[in-house]
């Protein structure tokens, strides 16, 4: 059997390489890697004009929207808190309409970090865009345990109260219309969120591929695998 193709969104930003300093579409090896474990392919996104997102969701099995910079508060009818950090309009504009393709077409969608809040924001929901206790130091993963709400999707993956890498400062607010929370920290933070229809979308706020658990990418890939 074929592999199922999964597409993953890149940041931009500028990177110096060698002898080169400029602007670059990145994505930490951790992503390809993760995708690979769950035994998928792997193909980049950088952002790209939002009106192509159809055209390039019908060429891919499945879905990941990595992590990154905060989702800009316009997108979610917000004031800028002061500690919200810089915008990425260039991956907002693209990686909503690649989630509205991905819902539109039915092709499943993993959420990762930003990816969860920005599959949120898709669906109407808002963003608490500061808490404290989620990161450990800046450039450090820390790590708490997240807790499965029985009967989700989440919970057919990962069924057991987990140790998971987080590195966030925002999260779920006010839930997008048909999302519904599949896990949480013990303060109470949304943890995953997922579609309350049949189609598999799933976002999670840790970092899994910073982790050595591959059953929510493979959860993804299986998923993948059945809509081929």
């Amino acid at each position: 059997m074929t592999q199922p193709l999964i597409g993953v969104t890149t940041y931009l930003d500028r990177a110096r390489w060698r002898a080169w300093d400029m602007p670059a579409a990145l994505l930490p090896a951790q992503y390809p890697r993760y995708v690979r474990e769950g035994g998928g392919l792997v193909v980049m996104l950088p952002p790209d004009e939002p009106a192509a997102a159809a055209a390039v969701l019908a060429r891919l099995d499945g879905l990941v929207v990595a992590g990154g910079a905060d989702v800009e508060p316009v997108r979610y009818g917000a004031e800028p808190d002061p500690r919200t950090g810089p915008p990425a309009r260039e991956r907002d504009s693209w990686e909503l309409a690649l989630i509205d393709a991905a819902l539109a077409s039915g092709t499943p969608l993993l959420g990762i970090c930003r990816g969860m809040q920005l599959l949120n924001v898709a669906l109407g929901g808002t963003l608490t865009q500061h808490l404290d206790g989620h990161v450990e130091a800046e450039g450090v993963m820390g790590r708490h345990a997240v807790k499965p709400v029985p009967g989700t999707l989440y919970a057919s993956l990962v069924p057991e109260l987990a140790d998971v890498p987080t590195y966030h400062h925002q999260a779920v607010d006010r839930l997008g219309a048909g999302l519904v929370a599949s896990a949480y920290a013990e303060d109470g933070t949304v943890e995953a969120v997922e579609s309350a229809e049949p189609a598999w979308a799933l976002g999670v706020q840790w970092h899994p591929e910073m982790g050595e658990d591959p059953r929510v990418v493979r959860g993804l890939v299986e998923a993948a695998a059945r809509r081929r």
